[in-house]
């Protein structure tokens, strides 16, 4: 695992690399909202995830999934994990300090019905 800071002037460029990859390899996203008012809640369960893109005219990181498009106003630190080449985590924390965690994983592969 290697946690790194993505500076401001790199997350739109950051975003739009990372963007392809996911679309090519069909990863699956967990949101999950930490803040002191409200606790860890999960946003998301492990829905498909279609891309993350930073919008610099509107200061928001938009994650899209399957049925959700979810923004973060106003970010100020993102943080991804990557465990070799792969994308397994994202950190943003937003101007009230509250924290979304993106994790990411490949969708899990099911059997075939009736075949072993």
């Amino acid at each position: 695992m290697a946690i790194v800071k993505v500076e401001k002037a790199a997350w739109h460029p950051y975003f739009d690399r990372i963007s392809k990859l996911i679309q090519s390899e069909g990863k699956q996203a967990e949101i999950e909202v930490d803040a002191l008012n409200i606790g860890a809640q999960i946003e998301a369960e492990w829905l498909p995830l279609q891309g993350i893109v930073y919008d610099e005219k509107s200061n928001l990181v938009e994650v899209l999934c399957e049925g959700l498009d979810h923004l973060i106003y106003n970010p100020t630190e993102i943080y991804v994990d990557h465990t070799g080449t792969d994308l397994t985590s994202v950190e943003v924390t937003d101007k009230d300090g509250v924290k979304q965690i993106i994790r990411l994983r490949e969708p899990v592969l099911l059997p075939a019905p009736g075949g072993a």
